[in-house]
């Protein structure tokens, strides 16, 4: 595909743009997932919500043998296969486990502990006002290659819903594969693009040591496993971090280390869980022998045994050079160039990298800051929410995408 110029497909000619009475019905769609957030392999609720709008459009939507999440082909006549690849949109659907602490806010979750406080309901609306619009314009024979929306499941949950969605068929006749993940460090108007990796790999992993323990008063005859547990929360991440390029960002953080119940008593048992994060793919696979290796020989220097658990979690998301300037021109052509800058890559993991191990896409970070908003909410937190005007955003950014991309 040659890049052209922005004016080549100047906005006003493009259709699929929203309609003010459908942006109205998206933002009380979206605004009710925020008040009803479900967990990853639970969202029911949320699946059959989907479903039944879409099924309203006419279309035909197909839940996942998990019984969450489901798969949308627009433009593919039923019971045939796409005579061309698809294009496919995807979005998350599940929620986080944190409480919702947004105040005076009409919409906040009902849920105690849950909370849509990754913007996965902002992605979801996207994703579903997009589908509605393109189903209209394939309904007017404006649709020049056959969509299919992917609305996947535990996203939240390693090593995500990806893997499930796409032994489910997701990925059957796609050619080309789209997302968008909110940024409240964007404003809303606005999204960040990135060639390459966007996004890094994430690993869990839980540690178990185990050894002897006693009375403080004679540590000697003990495995003193709360200065072993020490050691190995501070040595293992710099050894780790010294076993591969630096450029690679390979980082282990953790979350949580717990040991003992009494001031007097050297325990018998300590545990310590967090985090792999990298932003190196090859580096990323060498990860779990080098962690290992590293919490053995601390261990082992403190005379303490060691048991880990090494989860696997996700790859990092890497842009497609094409997909990203498929979304770099349908965003000009609908906010012009100022509407695109460059984004740095994150540390944060996404599972929607598994697409991207099988074909061609890439992800966009949707601007949903209100501009000169300084209150500098964040991801993961339970005060997050986003700009409703996002929502028409990515769904004008996405049909325009499906439109330009079959020239």
């Amino acid at each position: 595909m040659s890049r052209e110029s922005e004016a080549d497909v100047p906005g006003d000619v493009l259709p699929g743009v929203l309609s003010e009475s459908l942006h109205a019905e998206l933002v009380a769609f979206r605004r009710d997932l925020h008040m009803h957030p479900e967990l990853g392999n639970q969202e029911f609720r949320t699946t059959a919500a989907i479903k039944e709008r879409l099924e309203q459009a006419g279309l035909r939507p197909r839940v996942l043998a998990t019984g969450t999440g489901l798969l949308c082909d627009i433009g593919v006549p039923e019971g045939t296969r796409p005579s061309v690849p698809m294009l496919a949109l995807r979005a998350d659907i599940d929620a986080l486990p944190i409480p919702d602490t947004k105040a005076d806010c009409p919409y906040r979750s009902t849920v105690p502990d849950r909370a849509h406080a990754c913007g996965h309901d902002v992605h979801t609306t996207v994703v579903l006002g997009a589908g509605l619009v393109l189903a209209d314009l394939h309904a007017k024979g404006l649709l020049p290659r056959p969509v299919r929306l992917v609305f996947q499941p535990a996203e939240e949950v390693l090593p995500g819903g990806a893997l499930g969605a796409i032994g489910d068929g997701a990925l059957d006749d796609v050619g080309r594969i789209l997302a968008v993940h909110c940024d409240p460090k964007v404003d809303a108007g606005r999204i960040g693009l990135r060639h390459g990796p966007i996004t890094s790999a994430c690993d869990r992993l839980e540690v178990a040591l185990d050894g002897p323990g006693g009375h403080t008063a004679r540590p000697h005859l003990t495995t003193d496993l709360v200065t072993a547990a020490a050691r190995v929360a501070v040595d293992v991440p710099a050894i780790v971090a010294r076993r591969v390029d630096t450029r690679a960002g390979l980082a282990l953080t953790w979350g949580r280390i717990e040991s003992g119940h009494a001031p007097n008593v050297v325990p018998q048992h300590a545990e310590l869980s967090g985090t792999v994060r990298c932003l190196d793919l090859d580096a990323w696979r060498e990860a779990p022998d080098i962690v290992h290796a590293a919490i053995d020989e601390v261990a082992t220097l403190h005379r303490a045994k060691s048991e880990i658990n090494y989860v696997r979690g996700v790859p990092p998301v890497v842009n497609d050079r094409e997909s990203t300037e498929v979304l770099r021109r349908a965003m000009v052509a609908r906010r012009g160039v100022r509407s695109v800058e460059s984004t740095a890559q994150s540390l944060g993991g996404e599972d929607f990298s598994w697409y991207l191990e099988n074909v061609p896409g890439a992800m966009a970070r949707l601007g949903v800051r209100t501009p000169g908003d300084r209150v500098g909410r964040d991801l993961h937190q339970g005060d997050f929410d986003a700009d409703e005007h996002a929502i028409t955003v990515g769904v004008e950014m996405f049909t325009a995408a499906a439109l330009l991309d079959a020239l």
